[in-house]
């Protein structure tokens, strides 16, 4: 689905992405985890087109995507969501999902005088579908509140709820266990594994959660200070001596610390 290519990004003298090749494969659930500082996110923001790589390539389904920006993108069905959420706080859940849906006929405002019939069909099929993403992730009962009230994992959900009024192909999920009570977490974790099944969706996901990753994802990718450090099953990751030495530093072989340093 993606494949990254030898990406490099530098903020002034700062290397903050050096060299980092990676591939997210076709309806999978990819995890990328490192230490604080490890470049994580501005990798992320490079493949989603909020940063353009000071070079390197990105590929999406064989398609060079470099440095497109995110409204492109979007088009093309590469969606992220972000760890603080970006909610409109003064709409509806209901509201905020339907007006995801880009090129809608009765945003010009011409189409509302002469095409009333088409643009009441079209919103009724957007209703439909908002009403459909909902049930889905279990937040029906939500429909008519104002997304500013909802809880922190229920915005979390709300975010995912708008990547399912596109067609997308690949969601970018950096840190959605964030700020989330265990209960949230473990629906909003069913739901990217159904999405995953039923829906064919394909995700890559920044995470620090070790039980949500483990749960999620195969396979993980590890970062650290901008560069791909391994991959492999979580299983595997947890026992990489490198991966205990980039979290902790070095000498440190202490099984408990081990345990600790990627709990």
């Amino acid at each position: 689905m993606i494949v990254v290519e030898n990406i490099h990004k530098y903020f002034g003298g700062f290397h903050a992405v050096d060299g980092a090749s990676l591939t997210i494969k076709n309806n999978s659930i990819t995890g990328v985890i490192g230490p604080n500082g490890a470049g994580k996110t501005t990798l992320f923001n490079v493949i989603a087109g909020v940063y353009k790589p000071s070079s390197g390539k990105v590929y999406l389904e064989n398609e060079d995507i470099t440095g497109l920006p995110p409204h492109e993108l979007f088009k093309k069905g590469v969606l992220r969501t972000f760890q603080i959420p970006h909610e409109f706080s003064s709409m509806t859940v209901l509201e905020n999902l339907m007006m995801v849906p880009s090129d809608q006929t009765g945003e010009k405002i011409i189409n509302t005088w002469f095409m009333r019939d088409r643009i009441l069909q079209e919103e009724q099929e957007i209703h439909l579908k908002a009403v459909d993403v909902m049930k889905f992730l279990t937040i029906d009962h939500l429909s008519d509140e104002k997304a500013g009230n909802l809880s922190g994992g229920q915005k979390k959900l709300l975010e995912l709820g708008r990547t399912m009024m596109v067609d997308a192909k690949i969601v970018l999920l950096d840190e959605v266990g964030a700020g989330v009570n265990r209960t949230l977490l473990k629906t909003i974790g069913d739901a990217i594994l159904r999405l995953n099944r039923e829906r064919g969706y394909t995700f890559c996901m920044i995470e620090h959660d070790m039980d949500f990753i483990s749960r999620l994802c195969d396979p993980v990718i590890v970062l650290a200070e901008g560069k791909v450090l391994t991959e492999g099953k979580i299983t595997e990751i947890k026992q990489n001596e490198e991966v205990i030495e980039a979290y902790l530093g070095r000498g440190m072989k202490n099984k408990n610390l081990q345990d600790k340093a990627i709990k």
